[in-house]
C-alpha cells in the first residue's frame, strides 16, 4: 500500500518532521533601523522578503513569520525585548515549542569582525555582544548555530555606542547590501545542506 494511501501517513510525516527557528536580533522602533546593531533584523527581513512573509504575529516577547521548507516548519523571529534582554524571546519560543538547540539559528552584529566579514558558527561564547550573552544565559548553552556579520568597530576614541546605534555611511551601504545577501545564502545552506556545509561556503573574508 502506498504511504500516500495509508490513513496513518500524514501522522508518519509529522512524526518525522521538526520545527527550526531563525532569530535576527536588533532593537525594535524607527530610533534604531537600519542602525549597525540591527543588522540582524535586516538580515531577517531580507529572508522574510524573499520568502514573501511579514514578521508580524506576537508571541513570547517577539515578533515572528512562519513557513514550510523540505518537510520542516521554519520560523523566522524578531525579538522586541530590545537587545540585552533577547534570551527571553528565545528561550520562550524554544520552550514553547519544545526545540532543540541544534534548530537554533541567531544572526547578530559583531564589532570584532572587520566590516562586511560573516562568520557561521556552531556554537561559541558571546564576546562584546549583550543580545548573544542573554541568550546563552537564558539557554543555559552556547551550542546553538549563529551567523556573525561583520560591522567593524570605532576609531580611537570613538564612543561604542555611538558606534553601534548609528546608521551605516553612505560608502557602506553597497557592502552591506553585499552582506545581507550572502546572509540570506547561508541561511538557505545552513536549512538545506547543515551547518558545516553553510561555514564551508560562507565563512570566507569579502576581497
Amino acid at each position: 500500500m502506498s504511504i500516500l494511501a495509508d490513513p496513518s501517513a500524514s501522522f508518519l510525516l509529522a512524526a518525522t518532521s521538526k520545527m527550526r527557528i531563525i532569530v535576527g536580533l536588533g532593537n525594535v522602533g524607527k530610533d534604531y533601523e537600519n542602525t549597525r546593531h540591527n543588522i540582524g533584523f535586516m538580515v531577517l527581513d531580507a529572508y522574510a522578503r524573499k520568502k514573501g512573509l511579514n514578521i508580524t504575529k506576537k508571541e513570547q516577547h517577539g515578533l515572528t513569520a512562519s513557513f514550510f521548507e523540505n518537510g520542516n516548519k521554519v520560523m523566522l523571529v524578531k525579538p522586541t525585548t530590545y537587545m540585552n534582554n533577547s534570551g527571553l524571546c528565545v528561550s520562550g519560543l524554544l520552550d514553547y515549542y519544545d526545540i532543540e538547540l541544534e534548530d537554533l539559528l541567531v544572526i547578530y552584529d559583531d564589532i570584532d569582525l572587520s566590516f562586511g566579514d560573516i562568520r557561521i558558527r556552531k556554537n561559541g561564547g558571546p564576546g562584546t555582544h549583550n543580545g548573544m550573552r542573554s541568550i546563552i544565559s537564558s539557554l543555559a548553552s552556547k551550542d546553538f548555530a549563529r551567523v556573525r556579520m561583520g560591522i567593524g568597530c570605532p576609531k580611537e576614541g570613538f564612543d561604542l555606542v555611538h558606534f553601534v546605534l548609528g546608521q551605516f555611511s553612505k560608502e557602506e551601504q553597497p557592502g552591506v547590501v553585499d552582506a545581507i545577501a550572502e546572509a540570506v545564502r547561508g541561511i538557505d545552506i545552513w536549512l538545506d545542506q547543515g551547518i558545516d556545509m553553510a561555514m564551508n561556503q560562507i565563512n570566507r573574508r569579502p576581497k
